[in-house]
């Protein structure tokens, strides 16, 4: 029997916590090792518990979600944490997403979702919402006219970056456009230099 993922979850309202906690009691394979109240909190416990996914909400008391990613990221760079917010009309999608979020889901996502994106996420791949796909396909559309790139994105290149903005992993974009894991990882590749781009997230 594997492990179950260890799962902190940081949000500053306690019915959130505890709706959380409930949702995920029902999964064998997930276990809820603690909590935080604020982004203070978040840090400490993420350093003191070592969780392999951490829950984090972006708008919280003394530190906020965005920079207790960057801190916990600081000292801890393979933290894997996704992040939990209200709206996709965010203005912290991008911030949480450059300061090293792994996925980005709504609050209310079901319980089936929530499993997914944590599974994904505890496996390193990336895990938006699709409205919070939309919005960054529509950012990175819109940057590309202001900033036009020197080598525009092939037609499959462009749909491997769809498919990466749904939170697909190379083994499912593979099997979508019926084509290699290796042949997907050098359109990852290539797709990233063009875009200019550190890593896939």
């Amino acid at each position: 029997m594997t492990c179950p993922i260890r799962v902190l979850v940081a949000d500053d309202h306690l019915v959130v916590r505890l709706g959380i906690r409930t949702l995920l009691a029902a999964e064998p394979d997930i276990d809820v090792v603690g909590e935080a109240r604020d982004g203070l909190e978040a840090i400490a416990e993420a350093l003191r518990l070592q969780p392999d996914v951490i829950l984090m909400d972006l708008m919280m008391p003394h530190v906020d979600g965005i920079a207790a990613i960057e801190r916990i990221r600081a000292c801890q760079p393979a933290a894997r944490i996704l992040v939990l917010t209200t709206s996709e009309a965010d203005d912290k999608v991008f911030p949480a997403i450059r300061a090293g979020a792994l996925g980005y889901t709504l609050k209310d996502f079901g319980p089936a979702e929530l499993v997914r994106a944590i599974q994904r996420v505890f496996r390193g791949e990336s895990s938006l919402h699709p409205a919070i796909a939309r919005k960054v396909l529509h950012e990175l559309a819109h940057s590309s006219q202001r900033q036009a790139a020197a080598e525009p994105l092939s037609e499959r290149e462009l749909a491997v970056l769809r498919l990466i903005a749904r939170g697909e992993s190379n083994q499912e974009i593979a099997a979508a456009l019926q084509i290699s894991i290796a042949t997907v990882s050098k359109h990852v590749s290539h797709i990233l230099d063009k875009l200019h781009l550190a890593g896939r997230t």
